[in-house]
């Protein structure tokens, strides 16, 4: 337990990134557009998780750090987004996110948590979801240069990382859980599709290809986790053990995004 501990405090601190304090104050370029449209899909799933995880008293302290964090980046970049958009389409994206992103920020914050609040908070993370990932493609065509699909994919692996270990939280519920398995196995199968297009792509640099087996060594773990699932099911140990190895995984994520955003090819 106290490992466990250890490590998800290791996962917080090396999120600095992703909480906003140390996260360029304004939109530099259509990389980092890219980058900051993918993130926000990836926080859909992360406060999604961390609600979860607090309803279920997994890990409560890193939970309530996580979605109070989650909250606080998205509602920050959604205004620099919104405010970079260069053309009146892609506006239009982000002013309907907002409208989306107010109803899920609500039933996230709801006074009284449970069950039925928790399916309604899987539901309307969908369309926040959806909706974010459409701003991500508009970015990602509006650079129209290779590296900008794989600022995409990259930022596409964070989003699976938590929507694996939400789906998890979910299935423990007994949220939908044939539905539930349903996607991790699909998301599984994305993810590890996308790690073999990030290693193998030209512009992969020495360090990104480092990071990558990093991620190759988490995702055994975090994939061990999730098979507790599909087999004996999931024990308060095993929902630790999943939202740590997540955070972990996303952080090695965040850090490929980045070095893959700062490519001027």
């Amino acid at each position: 337990m106290k490992r466990r501990h250890f490590i998800a405090a290791a996962a917080l601190t090396s999120l600095t990134s992703l909480t906003g304090v140390s996260a360029r104050a304004q939109v530099a370029d259509l990389n980092d557009a890219i980058n900051k449209a993918g993130r926000q899909r990836m926080l859909s799933q992360r406060a999604s998780k961390a609600y979860l995880a607090l309803l279920q008293k997994v890990e409560p302290r890193s939970a309530q750090q996580v979605l109070d964090r989650s909250i606080a980046l998205f509602e920050k970049q959604l205004g620099e987004l919104k405010a970079f958009a260069p053309n009146a389409t892609i506006r239009g994206t982000y002013d309907a996110l907002d409208g989306s992103w107010n109803d899920f920020k609500r039933e996230l914050t709801s006074a009284t948590p449970g069950k039925d609040e928790a399916a309604k908070v899987v539901k309307l993370d969908a369309t926040v979801l959806a909706l974010a990932n459409q701003g991500t493609a508009q970015y990602e065509a509006a650079s129209g240069k290779p590296v900008g699909r794989l600022v995409n994919i990259a930022g596409r692996q964070r989003m699976l990382s938590q929507r694996m270990a939400k789906f998890y939280l979910a299935g423990a519920m007994q949220i939908d859980a044939a539905g539930s398995a349903a996607e991790i196995a699909r998301s599984r199968a994305e993810f590890l599709s996308a790690l073999e297009i990030l290693r193998n792509a030209p512009e992969a640099t020495a360090q990104i290809r480092q990071e990558l087996v990093l991620a190759d060594a988490q995702w055994m773990f975090f994939n061990r986790g999730l098979q507790r699932l599909e087999g004996a099911g999931a024990s308060p140990a095993h929902m630790s053990d999943v939202f740590v190895t997540s955070e972990n995984l996303l952080a090695i994520m965040d850090r490929v995004t980045g070095l893959y955003s700062d490519l001027k090819t």
